[in-house]
Formats: C-alpha cells, sequence, structure tokens
C-alpha cells in the first residue's frame, strides 16, 4: 500500500459528513464546515467511500474504493485495514466504481464487482465469504439495491430466465431455499435455526 496521510484529530461521528476533495477524503461537520480529518493516498483517487457506524466505541469508520482497486478502512487516526480487489483494472475504470461498496448488517460490508461478490468484516477486514457470477453472466453494483436486510443484486444472463438474472445476499452469503426468505438464519428441517452453511463452496471463514 502506498504512503496514506491522515490528521491526528480524531472523528466526531455525532455530526460527521463525507466529501471529496481533489485526492482526499475528509470528514466534516456539517453545520460548520469544520474539517475533522482528511485521507489520501500517494498518487491514487477515491472513486467512492462509505461511512459506517461503529458501536460500542461511538466512531465512524469510512470505507473507500480507490482507483487501483484498493479498499481501505480508516476511523480519521489510522488505516485499520486494506484489501486490494484482483483484477480491478479491467473493470473499475470504465464502472467508475458506483455501488460498489454495501453495507450488509451485522458488521459485514460487501464489495460487489462484476465477477464476484466478497463480503469482509468490517472491524477486522476478515474475509468471510466470497459468491461469484454465474459463468457467462456478470454483476452490476450500480443496479444493486438493499430490501430489509438483504442486498438485491441485478446479475444480467443472455437468454437466462429473469429470475436468474436477480440475487439475494445477506451476511450468511446468498439467500436460498431451505432458509428464511430475506432473513440472515439458516434453517433445517422443522423450521429450527441451524448454525452452518448450507452451501459449503462460498464459505471462506468460521464466524468466530
Amino acid at each position: 500500500m502506498r504512503q496514506a496521510t491522515a490528521a491526528t484529530t480524531p472523528p466526531q461521528p455525532a455530526a460527521t459528513h463525507l466529501r471529496t476533495r481533489g485526492a482526499a477524503i475528509e470528514a466534516y461537520d456539517a453545520r460548520t464546515g469544520e474539517t475533522h480529518w482528511r485521507y489520501t493516498r500517494e498518487d491514487r483517487r477515491p472513486r467512492m467511500s462509505l461511512p459506517v457506524p461503529m458501536r460500542p466505541r461511538a466512531r465512524v469508520d469510512v470505507i473507500t474504493l480507490w482507483d487501483d482497486g484498493m479498499v481501505t478502512d480508516t476511523d480519521g487516526r489510522s488505516v485499520r485495514w486494506h484489501r486490494a480487489l484482483p483484477a480491478a483494472d479491467e473493470w473499475l475504470p470504465a464502472q467508475g466504481g458506483t455501488g460498489v461498496l454495501r453495507h450488509l448488517g451485522r458488521g459485514l460490508l460487501a464489495v460487489v464487482t462484476p465477477r464476484r461478490v466478497w463480503a469482509y468484516r468490517i472491524a477486522d477486514g476478515d474475509l468471510r465469504w466470497v459468491l461469484p457470477a454465474r459463468e457467462g453472466c456478470a454483476f452490476e453494483p450500480a443496479r444493486a439495491e438493499h430490501h430489509g436486510r438483504a442486498l438485491l443484486i441485478a446479475q444480467p444472463c443472455p437468454h437466462a430466465a429473469w429470475t436468474a438474472q436477480l440475487i439475494a445476499v445477506d451476511d450468511l452469503g446468498r439467500i436460498a431455499p431451505h432458509r428464511r426468505p430475506l432473513g440472515n438464519e439458516v434453517v433445517q428441517d422443522g423450521g429450527r435455526p441451524r448454525p452452518e452453511h448450507l452451501n459449503p463452496e462460498k464459505v471462506v471463514a468460521r464466524h468466530r
């Protein structure tokens, strides 16, 4: 990761808003316009940022996607973690970053790219699961929408039924049969919650 700079002033989540100024991300007070902190990466420009309130520490983390495909999490005092998206140069310049970063709830971040959806734990950047697009299809990050706790993602596929062109995910991964509709718990026979994932191929880490 290239050298980053940030102000030493701690973030103030109660009235903090974000803005992009040139190559910098700034957190500022919407009432006074005062800049709480700014964050830059040498020779890089931010594509989009997502503020995430963190509890119980009463702070706001800012997750940013950069033009080289790097995703960073900063609280204004330090960079807490960073992750590089594979092959970002193949799609990010044209796509622009719109809709790529999505909050999944329960402390997870979804990074929606044309070929895969990556889910990271916001607290430490731990990769929780990966969902690939169907063969011959691609996700469209800009067309994703939240519906309750689910994130609905467009996946256009030539000659496929419309039901195959929209998928739903939540903090556990893809929402599929044998789970409560638009819910977060995997369900076994009899309707009781089951702690394991039903689709092991998408799971890369167990909850700790």
